[in-house]
């Protein structure tokens, strides 16, 4: 399955345990963490394809992922 939501990723306070928090804007509570940007990432795509597999098992509406937003210069 290919996957195109966007995900923010947040470096998190050290007093938060440290590393890095993934969300997915999209998808409201979907979100994981990792050690690095890269881990967070990884595990998010995983937490992605779960918060998808729930929203079928519940008859839920799966949104649509946002076009991607225009970078400037």
């Amino acid at each position: 399955m290919k996957l195109e939501y966007a995900v923010h990723i947040e470096r998190l306070a050290e007093s938060d345990g440290g590393g890095y928090l993934a969300t997915v804007p999209d998808l409201p509570g979907c979100m994981s963490d990792g050690a690095t940007p890269e881990e967070a990432l990884k595990n998010v795509q995983e937490a992605i394809v779960s918060w998808i597999e729930a929203a079928k098992e519940w008859k839920q509406d799966i949104p649509k992922p946002s076009p991607p937003m225009a970078r400037a210069g």
